[in-house]
């Protein structure tokens, strides 16, 4: 299927389906010591081993591609022609050498860098050399820039994303552009959403991530309470950025872990995994490289799901799929007690069934449930603070499937309180 880009994307061909890989900060954060913690610190030999092993145990074929530096990578100084320079006690090769390593093994190198005077941890920022560090980036072999927002007065955001996007798209190289426009400009008004898909790939929207639940719960509460502004603005070009995922780390239970995976999949975000992929255990790279989830992910339709319902303690996401078929994501929020029966009758989206649908479920394990009818009272059992996937395919081409998929232009639907 040949995906379009929406009318209003950035056009720059990139990001036609959300951006998967990984990023260092949430685990890594900006440990500089490379004399006592040689194995953690950021410095390429760690971004040389998480590319090794991207390829070696499958995450490449699983369609995480881009290894992606945060903060803390340059030093402190320009060089003598006003250039960002790799400090180089721990990049001694330099970025662009760093980049033909990524680049040998089939991946794609991402950097970060910040709008304004200094980045988040002190580091030069790109306010005044714009234009000269996206050409920096750009010879050295860049594939993604993360743009962070710090030490910039919130009113010149907007020039400033503009300014860094046409420079990056002067350079000739396809550079995906990462945002952090609208979480830095939504503590004062608004932002100007159109503004934003038309100068970024992605944008983050709310705070950062951190290795906890309340931290993930924290997030789907905000995208829930403002999704009818930022889910329309979702698809191919452009996506809403939740931040990364935290699943092999320490704070999530399995159950948590799957329903991050799932919900990141029902917004249809970036998966941008910061872990230790060297020292993961097996069940959290199983459910990463979950293809059927990553299916969901990536589907060709390339809609952001929402939030459609509260129902006795769950909370019910849909997003719509190609081939008329509607992703469910049931979170039993109850973190209390043991696993509890949710109706699938009880979606919404079980609209398109009627009469019948077939019922697929991804998580928390794969089963074929069957074709199912609106009198059925098949139910998934979801653990507390845990998530059941289902898909839902109504016989192929309905008239009355096709009309209710249709149904919004696009808009998350109304959330409903069954």
């Amino acid at each position: 299927m040949v995906l379009l880009r929406p009318v209003g994307a950035l056009n720059n061909g990139l990001a036609l389906r959300p951006a998967m890989g990984w990023l260092h900060w949430e685990r890594f954060l900006c440990n500089t010591d490379c004399d006592s913690d040689p194995d953690s610190c950021i410095s390429e030999r760690l971004f040389m081993q998480m590319a090794d092993v991207m390829v070696t145990d499958g995450w490449k074929d699983a369609g995480y591609q881009y290894v992606c530096i945060d903060d803390c990578w340059s030093s402190l100084r320009r060089d003598a022609r006003g250039r960002l320079q790799a400090d180089p006690k721990r990049f001694p090769g330099g970025i662009k050498k760093l980049a033909q390593y990524v680049h040998s093994k089939g991946l794609k190198l991402g950097l970060y860098a910040d709008v304004g005077e200094k980045t988040c941890a002190g580091y030069p920022g790109s306010l005044g050399h714009y234009e000269t560090d996206a050409q920096t980036f750009a010879d050295w072999g860049v594939d993604l820039l993360k743009f962070d927002g710090c030490n910039m007065n919130w009113t010149l955001l907007g020039e400033g994303y503009s300014n860094m996007s046409k420079a990056l798209n002067n350079t000739g190289r396809e550079i995906l552009f990462s945002c952090e426009w609208p979480f830095y400009e939504w503590p004062f008004q608004q932002p100007n959403y159109t503004a934003i898909r038309e100068t970024c790939n992605q944008w983050r929207n709310f705070a950062d991530v951190t290795d906890a639940w309340s931290s993930v719960k924290s997030i789907l509460a905000w995208t829930a309470a403002h999704q009818e502004v930022i889910a329309p603005m979702a698809g191919p070009g452009g996506w809403n950025d939740p931040d990364m995922l935290v699943i092999g780390n320490f704070g999530l239970s399995h159950d948590q872990q799957e329903s991050q995976m799932a919900l990141w999949a029902i917004m249809a975000a970036p998966l941008l995994m910061s872990n230790d992929l060297r020292n993961i255990c097996p069940r959290s790279k199983q459910l990463l490289q979950n293809t059927r989830i990553i299916d969901i992910s990536q589907d060709a339709l390339g809609q952001q799901g929402a939030l459609t319902a509260k129902v006795e303690g769950f909370e019910v996401w849909e997003r719509r799929l190609s081939n008329y078929r509607l992703a469910v994501a049931v979170l039993n929020k109850m973190e209390i007690g043991g696993p509890r029966e949710f109706s699938v009758t009880a979606a919404p989206g079980w609209a398109i069934c009627n009469p019948l649908c077939n019922v697929t479920q991804i998580l928390p394990q794969y089963k074929e449930l069957g074709v199912t009818s609106s009198k059925s009272n098949l139910g998934v059992l979801v653990n507390p603070s845990g998530t059941a996937l289902v898909i839902f395919t109504p016989p192929s081409g309905t008239k009355r499937t096709h009309q209710l998929l249709s149904q919004g232009g696009g808009k998350p639907p109304k959330r409903l309180t069954l």
